[in-house]
């Protein structure tokens, strides 16, 4: 399906501490979001909001965005329709499926990253 590097690293630091790794790490906010409007120049890229295009909320109820890594997926450009938001984040304790993001337990996320460094890629096969 495709070999995408890790970009960069959010979490939240309310909920945790801050993930051990060579990437690049931030805070999230409540007002952090993921632009998903193809129309939108900032397609694909993160937001401040409000933000009057369509967009992700990273500040979630849940916990799936505790840890969430950028992956390399339509980034540099990022084609319009080419998919937008495509994470590495914290499953559901049910492990039920995603919309195309690749999730793993809290312990297994830390366990990855701590090991991760620059030019680590995430490779998805069918």
């Amino acid at each position: 399906m495709g070999s995408f590097d890790l970009l960069h690293v959010y979490y939240r630091a309310d909920r945790s501490r801050q993930p051990q790794t060579n990437l690049q790490v931030e805070p999230l906010t409540p007002k952090s979001g993921w632009c998903d409007d193809p129309e939108h120049r900032l397609y694909n890229r993160p937001v401040t909001l409000p933000f009057h295009a369509s967009h992700e909320k990273m500040w979630r109820g849940d916990r799936l965005y505790d840890i969430v890594v950028v992956l390399n997926c339509n980034m540099f450009p990022a084609v319009r329709g080419k998919g937008s938001a495509i994470f590495f984040h914290i499953a559901r304790e049910t492990y039920t499926p995603t919309e195309g993001c690749v999730a793993v337990s809290p312990e297994h996320m830390r366990l990855l990253l701590a090991k991760a460094g620059a030019h680590v890629r995430m490779v998805i096969s069918a």
